[in-house]
């Protein structure tokens, strides 16, 4: 069964200007998951910083749904890409891009369509799945970060460098992401007819 994400609610059925509506929100979520990277705290043991990237990045599929979610990362990379200071600590480039912390940049895509194929089939309307729905995005970003952080750091240290100091961080972003989906599903509930 598939139901409708968080922006299908308020897309309009007229194709111009679903169009339209698409990319204002492909284009907005980018631009909050670059935000979301200037909150970043560096470590000295490791090139990966603590930021706040994965909660926009989850929250970005789940609101959008897989393809636009995607969508919208893919377009966050290319901001980077061609010089503008998006990644964390405002740096930017091929060379960031491609560096130690490339490989979380790529996962960010693979997670965003993730979450948000699992919005498209109702795992952000109750709690459990939500953060089910979430937790799995954030093991695509590590399944795509810590084997690419690997050949920088050495297999050896990976772990410590790319995996264990995050886990506290995320597990706090992923119960706020399990609060704000279903609590907002419920409140929209109240005022209108949501399947």
């Amino acid at each position: 069964m598939s139901y409708v994400t968080y922006s299908g609610l308020l897309r309009p059925a007229v194709r111009k200007y679903a169009l339209l509506y698409d990319c204002i929100m492909v284009v907005g979520f980018s631009i909050l998951v670059a935000c979301s990277a200037r909150i970043a705290i560096p470590l000295p043991f490791t090139p990966v910083p603590l930021t706040a990237q994965t909660l926009a990045v989850l929250l970005s599929g789940a609101v959008l749904g897989s393809r636009r979610g995607a969508l919208s990362l893919m377009m966050y990379l290319v901001y980077g890409a061609i010089g503008l200071p998006v990644f964390a600590g405002g740096k930017a480039g091929l060379d960031h891009l491609f560096g130690p912390t490339g490989g979380y940049l790529w996962g960010f895509v693979a997670a965003a369509f993730v979450t948000g194929l699992l919005a498209e089939r109702g795992w952000d309307r109750k709690a459990v799945t939500a953060f089910l729905a979430m937790l799995l995005g954030n093991v695509v970003i590590y399944l795509c970060g810590l084997p690419w952080l690997a050949r920088y750091v050495g297999y050896e240290r990976v772990l410590i460098a790319g995996l264990f100091p995050f886990i506290p961080g995320d597990l706090i972003k992923l119960a706020l992401a399990t609060l704000l989906l279903p609590s907002g599903w419920k409140l929209l509930a109240l005022t209108i007819h949501v399947d």
